[in-house]
């Protein structure tokens, strides 16, 4: 019996680009759906998961911010009744995670970030699709630029 070894190699610039642009494309197809069943459950949840997150931001705890960003968009994405799609976003959501904790850290440090959440939630609440869209996107861009800045970083430091 044969056994492999798995070669975990460095994420390239082209890999977060595309891992981002998949991811964006695909919470695009979502957002509609997401938009009719959102639930006052659903608010509920999503503002309290804010609340610790607006916590997490006072201290500048980045690994709470990582895991509570995840919650956070997973409670969104989750109001899609699209399996299929979720799937695909969740693929790809293990890489990003793998983007390591310094690049997460980064995106949630993001000052902005944080404020868009608390508009996402105004957005669902009021059921605004072209809205939510045209957040969404900025946002989920925003993070890509973010990461990207931080591998660039990253691999200048490595460079000296």
């Amino acid at each position: 019996v044969l056994h492999r070894g798995v070669v975990v190699r460095a994420f390239t610039i082209q890999d977060i680009d595309e891992i981002f642009t998949i991811r964006n494309a695909m919470m695009m197809l979502i957002l509609p759906s997401v938009i009719e069943n959102v639930t006052p459950e659903a608010l509920q949840k999503l503002r309290a998961i804010l609340t610790e997150m607006d916590g997490a931001q006072e201290r500048a705890d980045a690994a709470a911010l990582a895991t509570l960003n995840r919650a956070f968009h997973g409670t969104i994405e989750h109001l899609s009744d699209k399996i299929r799609i979720l799937r695909v976003i969740e693929s790809q959501e293990e890489y990003i995670i793998r983007f390591s904790a310094m690049t997460i850290a980064s995106i949630v440090r993001r000052s902005n970030a944080h404020q868009e959440h608390h508009q996402m939630v105004e957005l669902l609440e009021k059921r605004d699709l072209p809205g939510m869209m045209t957040l969404m996107q900025h946002h989920l861009e925003e993070s890509k630029e973010t990461c990207l800045q931080a591998i660039t970083n990253r691999q200048r430091e490595a460079n000296k």
